[in-house]
């Protein structure tokens, strides 16, 4: 997540007939879907007493991430309770005690006796809430794992209207006031929405276009809808047990616009007018989750899953590009879980288990590397010369953007804190699972 204020490359995502403005954060990664912010001043330290200009309760629970439009904040959630997939579940703590480390379960909302699917929308400046809107579920409900529900998908806005996406494969696109435009449910016209441990992809939007990965055992595809009417465009099929957690991202690359996909069978990378494939870095990757990004015409990505690989591919290839456009790659050391944040020529990146590591973006080479205690989901992101990392436990590091290790400051807020931050207007949106804060003046 870049310095992109001097990137030359146009972001072709959020082209639309409503005029994105600088501050706005329409997308969980931000304006350029890369995690950095408008370069405004953003806050450096903060308590549950200070310098938090307003908190809201949630309907209900979710790890899904912020987005702002204007003077309004949009989060999704489900209230009540769902089906929890059989079993032992996997912790990102390892040797430890996960508690300890601040990592735990979803706190779920169940105070109802059914199952709903929540979209909020509050005012930016004093959080008051403006409206909310309930969609039922239909169909049996997925089976998740214990960090999260059916509300993990992030929203997505073209100003004009909001876009949330559940894990049953219902979407709902709701004008400026909450009122649905359209709705559409994959589930019952491609199938089930079956994948381990749940549905977790966000939509992107490109020019009029919502696309959306549907990587999932029985049957995996990417779709593209008319972000006016919810009519398909296009669908590309791709081979039973293609699987992914991650999300795609649309760039403009050197030959035209790219649409980018981190799944299990490695990367990929689509033209979203028609979704042709163009380019193929195969490599076998159990848990793909973290999303790429790009700068300047590279891509950074960690695979995911333990230890994960991560790398810079050059943008433009056709056919397997790995002998032709991999600028570097690092075998291990990458995030299980969250992505990378690129800016100002620096990678940074948190592992599960409380490490915060930078390097070089042209070559990288290992810069720093600082344990600082947590377990961290959440993305980092970027802005005003600060990376805010956020730890599951409630705590925010905040360091200097740089070649050298600063914490300016540790911000500790009570609750669970999964989902990415968000930055407009000189404020950090933090959510925990049933509610959210707005950090700064």
């Amino acid at each position: 997540v870049p310095g992109f204020w001097s990137w030359w490359v146009p972001v072709l995502v959020f082209v639309g007939s409503v005029l994105l403005g600088a501050d706005d954060w329409p997308h969980w990664r931000g304006p350029t879907t890369t995690g950095v912010g408008a370069p405004s001043p953003l806050p450096s330290a903060w308590s549950a007493t200070e310098n938090v200009a307003w908190q809201a309760q949630l309907e209900g629970a979710g790890v899904s991430s912020p987005i702002v439009f204007g003077n309004r904040v949009f989060v999704t959630s489900q209230a009540g309770d769902g089906r929890r997939r059989p079993g032992s579940h996997p912790t990102l703590t390892q040797g430890g005690d996960p508690a300890i480390a601040g990592e735990r379960t979803l706190a779920r909302r169940t105070g109802r006796n059914s199952v709903a699917f929540i979209v909020e929308a509050f005012d930016r400046l004093s959080g008051k809430r403006l409206w909310i809107h309930e969609t039922t579920p239909e169909g049996e409900l997925p089976p998740v794992h214990d960090k999260h529900n059916l509300a993990s998908a992030s929203p997505v806005t073209d100003g004009e209207r909001v876009y949330a996406w559940f894990g049953t494969g219902q979407i709902v696109a709701l004008d400026a006031n909450g009122k649905p435009v359209w709705t559409k449910h994959l589930g019952k016209e491609y199938g089930a929405f079956d994948i381990n441990w749940g549905h977790a992809s966000s939509p992107v939007l490109f020019e009029d276009s919502i696309i959306l990965l549907c990587y999932h055992t029985p049957a995996s595809y990417i779709v593209a809808l008319d972000k006016r009417t919810g009519a398909v465009k296009w669908k590309t099929d791709k081979p039973a047990g293609q699987e992914s957690y991650s999300s795609p991202i649309v760039v403009q690359g050197p030959g035209g616009n790219e649409l980018i996909v981190n799944s299990n069978s490695g990367v990929e990378s689509f033209d979203p007018a028609t979704g042709k494939s163009l380019w193929t870095y195969p490599e076998v990757n159990r848990f793909p989750i973290p999303v790429s990004m790009v700068d300047n015409g590279i891509l950074y990505l960690s695979r995911g899953y333990r230890s994960s690989p991560f790398m810079a591919i050059r943008l433009g290839g056709r056919g397997d590009i790995t002998r032709t456009h991999v600028a570097w790659r690092v075998p291990t050391g990458g995030p299980y879980v969250s992505s990378l944040v690129h800016y100002q020529g620096v990678i940074y990146m948190s592992t599960d288990n409380g490490i915060l590591s930078a390097f070089d973006a042209k070559d990288g080479q290992r810069l720093w590397q600082e344990r600082v205690g947590g377990t961290f989901s959440a993305s980092p992101i970027a802005g005003d010369g600060k990376i805010y990392f956020v730890s599951e436990g409630g705590e925010t590091i905040v360091i200097k953007a740089g070649r050298s290790f600063e914490i300016i400051s540790r911000n500790k807020l009570g609750g669970h804190f999964v989902a990415s931050p968000a930055a407009s207007a000189g404020r950090v949106f933090l959510r925990a699972d049933d509610r959210i804060f707005a950090v700064g003046k």
